[in-house]
């Protein structure tokens, strides 16, 4: 029904932001609504999701439109639902997520929230030899390597982003984890944060 959405970020929250088009404010759930932070009261183009189900009618927003295919791939895969699919895709590491596939790494895709072994072992089934296209090679910005902070992290960024780790279906055991890793980093943004958080996870 929709393909994307043209709009202004009016709302960001741990988990979903509002984009409003013509005087509407479209609810989308994201993976790390965070990132759209420096979009806020800005207009963008992002891409959507559609899902239809008996109790609701949600939509899923995603910055690029290979990452709403991708998305749409996961959720073809018996056991996988939306949430659990913006869980995986939360770490953008794409070009690891396709390789653990290719490779049959079960144990990397059970760190995701609500991906056990019989559901690892389905994706590799399902997903197998067709991800190709989502290995983009291209080098991050942001570096996991611990450095002593010369600032403290805010309670609120802090806050913020484990509202968004257990939105995605992380527990309060791998979040106090990661919390307590990244507790001598220097980090001045929710978003810096929880993609930092995001891939201590699955290390």
């Amino acid at each position: 029904m929709y393909d994307y959405l043209i709009g202004t970020v009016t709302v960001i929250t741990p988990l979903y932001i509002v984009v409003e088009v013509n005087g509407i404010g479209f609810k989308l759930y994201t993976a790390n609504p965070f990132q759209f932070t420096t979009y806020k009261n800005q207009k963008i183009k992002i891409y959507v999701y559609h899902s239809v189900r008996e109790d609701a009618e949600l939509l899923y927003g995603f910055k690029e439109d290979f990452e709403k295919k991708l998305f749409e791939q996961l959720i073809k895969v018996s056991g996988i639902g939306p949430k659990s699919a913006l869980a995986i895709m939360a770490t953008e590491d794409h070009t690891g997520l396709v390789n653990a596939i290719e490779v049959s790494d079960i144990t990397y895709l059970t760190k995701f929230p609500g991906v056990g072994k019989k559901t690892a072992q389905q994706i590799i089934i399902d997903l197998q030899g067709k991800l190709e296209e989502f290995i983009l090679g291209e080098e991050k910005l942001w570096d996991l390597a611990p450095e002593k902070a010369e600032i403290e992290v805010t309670n609120n960024i802090v806050e913020e982003a484990k509202e968004a780790l257990k939105a995605l279906g992380y527990n309060n055991r791998d979040i106090s984890r990661v919390e307590k890793k990244l507790s001598t980093e220097k980090i001045e943004t929710t978003d810096e944060y929880l993609r930092k958080a995001l891939k201590a996870m699955i290390k």
